[in-house]
């Protein structure tokens, strides 16, 4: 079982008191033979909101991403997307927080930033880290958001439920880390990022 109060302590401490300038991590980091991502790209700026729900016991908010929409539809994600000119990478996570599940920023209290993480399709993605306290209230946008769900902060810090699976792309075999909670298949860019965040706490 997770120590929560130990995980804060590590979250205050080790996690970044300023986004990072440029990414360290990507979907090529266990790829370097069937790599997607070329050499030299110039990413966009992008963030998301790693919303841990604090009570009895803490658990982290994720989305399910509509069917409909155009790039990663059907995934698991945090809340999240594109930095807009003039927009820290700060205001940007609790912005798209508010515009895709209705959590005021006003109920999350940012404890630090994660590593950058780059896309393949060559976003720059910076995990802001945040505790969600009691009183808030979800309401999803139904165009970019299926469902609203939570999964045990203690289920993702714990690496023997981090996988590696792999898929054939081009001739090649690609691989990728997966959570699998009950139904749940978290993979891609979002179990990279809890990957590394797990590793900035506790390696």
């Amino acid at each position: 079982m997770l120590d929560f109060e130990d995980f804060l302590g590590r979250a205050r401490t080790r996690l970044l008191a300023e986004p990072a300038k440029s990414w360290n991590h990507s979907d090529d980091d266990m790829n370097e033979k069937a790599r997607m991502i070329p050499a030299g790209v110039s990413p966009k700026q992008a963030s998301v909101l790693v919303p841990i729900v604090v009570g009895a016991e803490p658990k982290v908010l994720l989305t399910l991403r509509h069917s409909g929409l155009s790039k990663h539809a059907g995934q698991i994600a945090f809340p999240g997307g594109r930095v807009d000119a003039g927009e820290t990478v700060r205001d940007a996570a609790l912005r798209e927080a508010e515009e895709e599940v209705g959590l005021s920023r006003a109920h999350v209290d940012v404890l630090g930033y994660g590593d950058c993480y780059l896309t393949v399709t060559h976003y720059q993605v910076t995990p802001v880290v945040g505790l969600v306290r009691e009183g808030f209230s979800l309401s999803r946008h139904a165009g970019e958001v299926e469902e609203i769900f939570e999964v045990p902060l203690t289920f993702l810090m714990d690496q023997a439920n981090c996988q590696v699976q792999s898929r054939e792309w081009q001739g090649r075999q690609r691989h990728y880390y997966v959570y699998q909670y009950g139904p749940r298949h978290i993979w891609g860019a979002t179990a990279g990022m809890i990957r590394r965040l797990h590793e900035r706490l506790y390696a």
